[in-house]
């Protein structure tokens, strides 16, 4: 595959995949779901990978969720809401190597999630977190919500969806939404210093380790595969695309007149 919206670099055994969409802080389409499942495939089952590191171009933002500037009542791609962010999550999840989340920014809306699903998480001390589907007439029914319980705790979570409040990566490391707070400037080195460490271990056991983690929280899959078809019916109505019409004309939404 010829990537048009990641770049993939590999180096001494660690697989960089780079969402390379800036000028939208690195949100994407379904273009750039169906590249980064590609190359999580590739990176993911390469045995002289150790450890796979996704992160987003620029020092902006890591990842801001769905395009909003091409959805209507859906994406530009395939999968049950126009974009395949089930098989994206999925594939993240399945491959047998340690996937860790370089947030050097805005980690906003899907791109939340991203870092929520990731095995590690290591975030500049400019990094911001947040939810923001509730205000733009979206949200994530699966890994996004449910999983994040796990990871932050029921009530923190619910507080993260239901307000769409920004969080510093103070914030998110008190929550355990993330591992480790780096200086902007030590990010790469951090990062490098993690999967060295990931490198020197039993990659069979991290595998074995990586599967059985994910067999506790596997029911999610299920949830998030029942929840998009609930999305797909809801990105069809007014209130959803009040959201949309909302935040590309740069105005507060009106959800509630809209409401049955």
């Amino acid at each position: 595959m010829d990537y048009q919206d990641i770049l993939l670099d590999v180096t001494n055994g660690v697989a960089t995949i780079t969402i390379n969409r800036p000028e939208v802080y690195n949100a994407f389409r379904g273009v750039t779901c169906e590249e980064l499942i590609d190359a999580f495939h590739k990176s993911g089952w390469d045995r002289s990978i150790g450890a796979i590191v996704l992160t987003g171009v620029g020092d902006k933002a890591f990842c801001t969720g769905g395009d909003q500037s091409i959805k209507d009542s859906s994406y530009d791609g395939r999968g049950t809401v126009g974009l395949p962010v089930e098989d994206l999550h999925t594939v993240i999840r399945d491959v047998p190597k340690p996937v860790i989340a370089r947030v050097q920014g805005y980690a906003i809306g899907g791109g939340n999630v991203l870092a929520t699903i990731c095995d590690l998480t290591i975030a500049s001390d400019k990094a911001v977190f947040g939810q923001v589907g509730p205000k733009v007439g979206s949200v994530d029914p699966g890994f996004g919500t449910a999983y994040l319980a796990q990871v932050v705790g029921e009530k923190r979570a619910r507080e993260i969806w239901y307000l769409c409040r920004r969080y510093s990566a103070q914030d998110a490391l008190s929550m355990g939404l993330v591992n480790a707070v780096v200086p902007h400037t030590e990010l790469d080195a951090e990062v490098r210093r993690w999967c060295d460490e990931i490198l020197e271990r039993s990659p069979t056991a991290i595998a074995i380790a990586k599967r059985s983690f994910n067999a506790a929280s596997e029911h999610i899959r299920g949830i998030g595969s029942m929840g998009f078809e609930a999305l797909r019916l809801y990105y069809g109505t007014e209130e959803s695309k009040e959201g949309v019409k909302a935040f590309q004309e740069k105005r507060s939404p009106e959800f509630r007149k809209f409401q049955s």
